[in-house]
């Protein structure tokens, strides 16, 4: 690890492994946080030394604005990043976040950093556009659809305490709904993309599409599920992460 690990409102690391000689960065869903991944950073220690990225405007961060731009979100992470670099490091991101992974990708290769590996979660290519607007429902509606996309594999939070996360995920929503891909070439960083079999944003063949994306090696793993699948398949994806991060 860096001589003297650095501080950052936008980093947790839940389970230290200085000894580790691969560290993994996860990126959270719209409306996530860095906590969610406790579990999966729990299950990777100590053989990866796993961080997880909270973005503004939620938990401890919650009086900070949210940034509901993707573009603007990827270059603050990987400037938060870039310390982190001194050995070789993977990005994993949930949904929204495997876009966002994606994005922190193309600019540490811009930067000469080649990350191990791209695990994107849960989400189709890039520049498929959904034409969703989820952002602009109302609050209730909002509410609605993010029960009903949790289904019974993400425990929500009661009503009350859900809506205190509306801003965070109507931001987040914005981010990922506006965001247009810039034209360029494909990664070199291999990619691995993983989905549920039941996800009602992405079927396979959807999460198959992110082989165009790098030049890299390609893996498809599909897990039984919907989109939060990887709350069920805790063990599953953990193998999956242990055996592709080489």
């Amino acid at each position: 690890m860096p001589t003297q690990a650095p501080t950052s409102a936008w980093i947790r690391r839940f389970h230290p492994a200085p000894a580790a000689g691969r560290r993994l960065v996860l990126l959270p869903h719209a409306g996530g946080s860095a906590s969610f991944f406790f579990p999966l950073s729990r299950a990777l220690a100590p053989t990866v030394d796993v961080l997880a990225v909270q973005y503004p405007g939620r938990q401890d961060r919650r009086g900070e604005p949210c940034v509901d731009d993707l573009g603007t979100l990827a270059d603050l992470v990987t400037a938060e990043l870039l310390p982190w670099t001194d050995r070789p490091l993977a990005l994993f991101g949930h949904s929204l976040g495997a876009v966002l992974a994606y994005e922190v990708a193309r600019r540490l290769e811009e930067r000469g950093t080649v990350p191990l590996k791209l695990y994107v979660s849960g989400r189709g290519e890039p520049d498929g556009r959904r034409g969703e607007q989820v952002h602009l429902l109302d609050d209730d509606a909002l509410v609605k659809t993010m029960t009903l996309l949790a289904g019974t594999e993400l425990e929500v939070p009661d009503e009350e305490l859900l809506r205190l996360t509306l801003p965070s995920l109507r931001s987040d929503h914005k981010a990922i709904e506006s965001y247009r891909h810039r034209p360029g070439p494909p990664l070199k960083t291999p990619v691995v993309a993983l989905t549920g079999d039941r996800d009602p944003k992405v079927t396979p063949e959807d999460a198959g599409r992110w082989s165009r994306y790098t030049t890299g090696a390609f893996d498809l793993r599909v897990f039984d599920g919907g989109h939060f699948y990887l709350v069920r398949q805790l063990d599953g994806v953990a193998d999956a992460v242990r055996e592709t991060l080489v």
